[in-house]
């Protein structure tokens, strides 16, 4: 049997320890929560997208009654800023989450369906996405989305089975 071990850095922030340009993504962040359609669970998800470009779209969680049926407010965020500007790569994603009008505590990590989809983003362009899960006064920030997706599902495996 061979073991291996898989580490990653995750920095953990005040958010007052923030530079102004990550306070402002999580700032928008914010806005977007509030904007969220939840209307069955009142857990309002709102994702800030930084473009290379130096745009900063939004997007948040939209409930369904038919609960597959939603969307995660990543996702929503990810498909309006490779619908709007296919061409330009995110530097940066933030997610936050308010529950009954407030912040959650503990910071917000992102589902396995928008894991994979924030690592399709990552790889399509072939640069790695800051993604920063805040809570009410914690920021915890990784340099790619490989480093919480560690044995991760890509086009390889595809192309492997092509190949064999």
């Amino acid at each position: 049997m061979k073991k291996q071990i898989y580490t990653i850095e995750i920095k953990s922030f005040v958010v007052e320890e923030l530079n102004d340009a990550e306070k402002h993504l999580l700032e928008r962040a914010q806005k977007a929560s509030a904007m969220a359609f939840a209307p069955y669970s009142a857990f309002l998800v709102g994702c800030a997208v930084l473009l290379e470009n130096g745009e900063i779209l939004t997007g948040n969680n939209q409930e369904n009654a038919s609960f597959p049926a939603g969307l995660c407010a990543e996702r929503v965020a990810l498909a309006y800023a490779n619908a709007t500007y296919p061409d330009v790569s995110v530097q940066a994603v933030c997610i936050v989450a308010q529950l009954h009008g407030t912040f959650t505590a503990v910071p917000l990590s992102p589902c396995g369906i928008c894991r994979q989809t924030l690592l399709e983003c990552e790889n399509r362009f072939g640069k790695p996405i800051r993604l920063y899960m805040a809570g009410k006064d914690t920021v915890l920030q990784v340099d790619s989305v490989k480093d919480i997706l560690p044995l991760h599902f890509d086009n390889q495996y595809l192309l492997d089975t092509l190949t064999e």
